[in-house]
């Protein structure tokens, strides 16, 4: 019997054979990334689910970006008080250096002011006056007063963009924020207090179990995400019905506390069947993240305390500090002291930005 001799090397027909057999696989393990990936349930390398990836944050960066713009419109609620105005001009002032910067989807800019009558930064910021909640509604939450005002402005106003960042006063944009959002999910910034499996019991009173299980509820609040506008109509008076129905159960607004507005977009949001896209490059929060690196926006809603020796004192005043909540009356002055060699990137870029914008702001000290 004559046999054929073995040489060694694989036949062509088997090379081309395993070739096709590694396309094919390769092919479905793409499409099932995307197709079950990209339901906003998870991001990264620190997912809240592991069993997706979403490919905003896996794709190579060149090819994550839109072939067209997707500009969205940027919208924040705020107050007449003092300590609302300084950091609303600090943040429209950074939104006007970043918007045109490339990478860049930011459009036109509202402040939505819930106090019902016009202040003195009309003419400094692009502003729509709505009402607040009538009187004693707010029991002394007046975050409650920000899903109201949403929902006042996407009634009254003329929007041009598709989408909307909802913003707050306290966010500066430390680099070109890009829409983020991906193919009508809307993308948020997870929060690690936001805890909706912990929190059950009280859910259930907001969340029926016709909905679903309560991980559908995503951890995360109102602000920031960038969503389609048609889906924020829908959301808006839901999110402020269940903020007021949450605030009227004592023991909701016992277990919720200052974050229980935050915990009802998350819920209206979940009614809908809407899921976001969980960003955690979407912001950062000195002085426990110490880098800028990609992220968009530092949110300063955290005092930084450090002795001089460039060691945090968190909880207890530090010998040098900056605390938003330590100038309730009146802005900031202009100038403020850089913090001590060795506190973290995300705070001495947060101080400069801050003075950065002071110096040339007008009138600085009038607000």
């Amino acid at each position: 019997m004559i046999g054929r001799k073995n040489t060694g090397q694989a036949s062509p027909l088997f090379l081309i054979l395993l070739a096709l057999a590694f396309f094919f696989v390769t092919y479905n393990l793409v499409i099932a990334i995307i197709r079950y990936g990209s339901t906003g349930r998870g991001v990264g390398p620190n997912s809240y689910n592991r069993l997706s990836i979403d490919p905003v944050i896996e794709m190579p960066e060149n090819v994550k970006k839109h072939k067209t713009k997707l500009p969205y419109h940027v919208a924040l609620t705020a107050t007449d008080a003092p300590y609302s105005q300084w950091q609303c001009r600090i943040m429209y002032y950074w939104y006007k250096k970043m918007k045109d910067l490339p990478d860049s989807e930011m459009g036109g800019f509202t402040r939505v002011l819930h106090s019902g009558k016009p202040d003195n930064l009309m003419d400094e910021i692009p502003t729509m006056v709505v009402d607040p909640l009538p009187d004693g509604v707010d029991r002394g939450y007046i975050v409650l007063n920000r899903p109201w005002a949403f929902v006042q402005w996407l009634e009254k106003a003329t929007i041009e963009e598709e989408y909307i960042l909802m913003a707050e006063p306290d966010h500066i944009f430390v680099n070109p924020l890009p829409n983020l959002s991906n193919e009508g999910y809307p993308a948020a910034f997870p929060f690690f207090y936001i805890k909706p499996d912990q929190n059950e019991k009280v859910l259930r009173k907001f969340f029926p179990k016709e909905y679903g299980p309560v991980t559908n509820i995503d951890p995360i609040g109102n602000s920031p995400v960038i969503i389609r506008k048609d889906l924020l109509e829908k959301i808006a008076p839901t999110w402020m019905n269940v903020s007021l129905k949450m605030k009227e159960d004592p023991e909701a607004d016992k277990v919720f506390g200052w974050v229980l507005e935050m915990y009802a977009y998350a819920v209206a949001s979940a009614l809908h069947g809407v899921q976001h896209v969980l960003r955690k490059d979407f912001m950062l929060q000195p002085p426990w993240d110490l880098e800028i690196g990609k992220k968009f926006i530092i949110h300063y809603t955290y005092g930084c305390d450090y002795n001089l020796k460039g060691e945090l004192t968190y909880g207890k005043i530090g010998e040098w500090r900056f605390d938003k909540r330590s100038h309730l009356r009146g802005p900031p002055p202009r100038n403020i002291s850089l913090p001590p060699p060795g506190v973290p990137e995300s705070v001495v870029t947060l101080v400069k930005m801050v003075n950065e914008a002071t110096a040339n702001i007008p009138n600085w000290d009038t607000t």
